[in-house]
């Protein structure tokens, strides 16, 4: 059973059990994009979904705890908790969710009208991030590239070498052999020297520049537009978030990777501006005056923001993907 522990004070701690063995949640398909239940159950079908909440079908879900200390520059600090299941976004993601608002009227449609104008204006972000690295997290060995779609006079900008996937599916090994991680302190604030990674070892490492893009991707997220994800390795619930980090670049290599994420067996992740960290946690500081997250497709203003994952925090009705 996995349990919170929320700071009141210095020296007072509360404790309350979730109860996530009894406590199980069914999503019935009918968003803009369903990323959950493609990423759970394989199609974005109602009927599949009724018929696992039915079957009484169980699968062990990550959330990521998002905390905004931070809502300007000059604000003082008000600490506001909020939760994710599939991905936060800044930069381009959060251009994108302010930008859709004012056209609500439009439907799913105003996601592609949103987004191409942000695309168009390619405005770029400074920003500080810092994430940890964790010492049991072992990088998969490299395998050779089939065919490289690089044209000669960018091939600089692209990987020589990918990682090898491992697709989380049905009876996950994974998942399965996972764990749920007791995280303590939620209310602390998250540094680079206050958090310590659960018990876990590891370091904390930083990132500063300019941004195109600052992701978390908790699962796979994929949808229709993006059939195999923001991050196709990622699991339902291994205990770790994919940090994704687009730095400035000219917008036709940055149009490239977006269609690499449109493309079945695409490699978005495979260029030299896109750094790639599996983290359980990360703190984000915006250097400018702007600064807008989204948040499972909800817009979340944040200038200064931190986030951890919960392993397994919630039960869902549902399978997984089909192997």
């Amino acid at each position: 059973m996995v349990k919170f522990q929320y700071l009141f004070s210095e020296d007072e701690e509360l404790d309350f059990p979730f109860p996530r063995e009894h406590l199980r949640f069914g999503i019935i398909p009918a968003g803009s994009t369903d990323a959950i239940v493609m990423c759970t159950t394989g199609t974005r079908d109602p009927i599949t979904s009724a018929l696992q909440i039915v079957l009484g079908k169980r699968i062990s879900l990550d959330i990521a705890q998002v905390v905004r200390w931070k809502t300007t520059f000059t604000a003082d600090v008000d600490p506001c908790v909020r939760y994710a299941a599939s991905f936060a976004g800044y930069g381009f993601y959060g251009d994108v969710i302010t930008e859709s608002e004012n056209y609500r009227w439009m439907g799913p449609k105003r996601y592609d009208y949103a987004g191409t104008k942000v695309f168009l204006r390619h405005r770029s972000y400074e920003a500080e991030v810092a994430y940890f690295e964790s010492e049991s997290e072992n990088p998969e060995s490299p395998v050779e590239r089939g065919s490289n779609p690089c044209s000669s006079w960018m091939k600089s900008m692209c990987c020589s070498e990918k990682p090898q996937r491992v697709i989380c599916r049905a009876n996950c090994g994974v998942c399965s052999n996972s764990k749920p991680v007791h995280m303590s302190k939620t209310r602390q604030r998250l540094t680079p020297y206050s958090w310590r990674g659960g018990g876990v070892g590891g370091r904390w490492q930083k990132c500063a520049g300019r941004f195109l893009s600052v992701g978390a991707a908790i699962i796979s997220n994929r949808n229709e537009k993006a059939p195999d994800g923001l991050v196709a390795e990622a699991h339902l619930s291994d205990g770790f978030l994919h940090l994704l980090l687009i730095k400035d670049c000219p917008r036709a290599l940055y149009l490239w990777h977006l269609t690499q994420l449109a493309k079945k067996g695409g490699e978005p992740l495979n260029f030299s501006f896109v750094e790639h960290h599996k983290t359980p946690a990360f703190t984000f500081t915006s250097m400018g005056k702007e600064s807008v997250w989204n948040l499972d497709g909800e817009p979340f203003p944040a200038h200064q923001l931190s986030a951890q994952v919960f392993r397994g925090l919630i039960s869902l009705f549902a399978s997984g993907p089909p192997v």
